[in-house]
């Protein structure tokens, strides 16, 4: 297939630049695969499509504030990382400071050749560069004292998209309500839109909740190169999942209830860890998982998402789960409606 195939005019001013005040009154989406029928409602109507016996799944991860803005230390240029993964934790040196090595997307990357040291937060954090790795990307040895994740909420800025121009006023809103493991250079998006008292509402009515956690990268905005889909090289990232969550999903599963995945990132956990038969096991893995269409899903029955960038790996996604035909008619309906696109726009729900 052609990356052309997945492309879509979006005037600029549909893309949403801050959330909303109250995430459950964005806009949904439904989409109905069987009969390719379309409604229009708000996020918290979603609870009348889920029945007693579905389970749904969302993922965990928060995203910590990865953007750093610091000087090289022989010449005071400034320069920019964006943290992507870590690649060894914590350790100590013989000057008793604590390293971790972590991979990071660097800015100019011209200027930041190995054995180059790099300042950050007047000195509450010093890098170096190892190595230059794939992508362009680099590996880096942290030098610091105490917690690194302390000194990221002091000196560190959340990590926005690059099509998102205004600044955040508060940082918990590029979090989901139910953030909890700290790894995430991107939001988890799809799961912006609940609340509290909706997940209540949705245990209530008998529906399970199971998590996953995967640490989302920056490759989730990387747009694909290549002219044939089947050439792209998909990013990876790490996931975990625990077996009181498995137990969740398998037993739904089992009982005949639908499993519904919050977000792409979900998705991407469940199918790469499922057997033919949908049925999970506890895992801790990296996924590069691709799914684009013509493939078969095997676990997931339900999907609840944002609205993707064109030609992206995440459009490509959704059109396997719900052909590709019927996916760009929405989009195009979506336009013509003026619903709010990407991470901080509305939400469709795929049944």
């Amino acid at each position: 297939m052609k990356v052309s195939e997945f492309n879509y005019d979006l005037p600029e001013e549909l893309i949403a630049q801050v959330p909303i005040k109250d995430r459950a009154s964005s806009r949904l989406m439904v989409l109905h695969k069987d009969d390719e029928t379309i409604e229009h409602k708000v996020f918290k109507d979603i609870i009348e499509y889920l029945k007693p016996g579905d389970c749904l799944v969302r993922n965990n991860t928060k995203v910590i504030p990865a953007r750093l803005n610091g000087i090289k230390e022989e010449t005071g240029i400034q320069v920019e990382f964006l943290l992507l993964k870590r690649i060894e934790g914590k350790t100590q040196n013989a000057n008793g400071k604590n390293e971790e090595i972590w991979e990071v997307m660097v800015r100019p990357g011209r200027r930041l050749k190995e054995g180059t040291k790099v300042i950050f937060g007047n000195g509450l954090l010093e890098a170096e560069i190892i190595e230059t790795i794939e992508g362009g990307n680099r590996k880096v040895k942290f030098e610091y004292e105490g917690i690194f994740n302390e000194i990221l909420d002091q000196i560190g800025l959340m990590p926005l998209p690059p099509y998102i121009h205004e600044k955040l006023k508060d940082k918990d809103r590029y979090q989901t309500v139910y953030a909890k493991y700290e790894g995430s250079a991107a939001a988890p998006t799809a799961g912006l839109h609940f609340t509290d008292e909706l997940l209540d509402q949705i245990k209530q009515k008998g529906i399970e909740i199971a998590n996953v956690t995967l640490h989302v990268g920056i490759g989730t905005f990387r747009p694909v190169k290549v002219e044939n889909i089947e050439d792209h090289h998909m990013h990876t990232e790490h996931f975990y999942i625990k077996q009181e969550d498995v137990d969740k999903i398998n037993k739904t599963k089992q009982n005949g209830g639908r499993i519904i995945a919050v977000g792409t990132t979900s998705c991407r956990v469940l199918e790469s860890i499922s057997d033919e038969k949908g049925m999970v096991k506890a895992t801790e893995s990296d996924t590069g998982i691709f799914i684009y269409p013509g493939y078969k899903f095997k676990c997931i029955d339900g999907l609840i998402t944002n609205f993707h960038l064109p030609e992206s790996t995440l459009i490509m996604l959704v059109s396997a789960f719900a052909n590709r035909e019927f996916i760009m008619k929405a989009y195009e309906e979506a336009v013509k409606e003026k619903y709010r696109f990407f991470s901080f726009g509305d939400a469709m729900f795929i049944i």
